[in-house]
């Protein structure tokens, strides 16, 4: 899914309600310090070797500078304002993710469970070695 495609209002909604419990108050939210420091993080050498060890490429920070750029632009709202837009722009990020592709995605669900698993004893009369008897 593009970043340009807009998630479900449902899926926006749910996330909201879970933001809404784990940052409650607006003390809660991260400051524009830390989302500084976290696109700094981003840039050092061992993120970058991290990311391309996992995945194969050097990592995408500017996802990181945004988060910070939107931080100091709300910056002079109330604090409720502020946390009320902040959790709306990350139920937004969060919805896109869930409903866009996943790690996830390369398992299929079985329906039935697979024969003969776990393996049976080929003799019941024979004991096994490992067991006293």
């Amino acid at each position: 899914m593009s970043t340009d495609e807009s998630p479900s209002p449902e899926l926006i909604r749910q996330e909201e309600e879970y933001l809404r419990k784990v940052h409650p108050t607006p003390e809660d939210i991260p400051g524009c310090m830390k989302l500084f420091d976290d696109f700094l993080l981003c840039n050092v050498i061992s993120s970058q070797f991290k990311s391309l060890y996992r995945y194969g490429e050097m990592a995408t920070c500017a996802p990181k500078l945004e988060d910070f750029k939107f931080c100091m632009s709300v910056k002079g709202m109330h604090p409720e304002e502020k946390r009320d837009v902040w959790l709306r722009r990350r139920a937004e990020w969060w919805a896109r993710r869930r409903s866009g592709k996943s790690s996830e995605d390369v398992w299929d669900v079985r329906t039935e469970p697979l024969e003969n698993y776990p393996p049976r004893k080929l003799d019941p009369n024979v004991q096994n070695p490992r067991t006293i008897g």
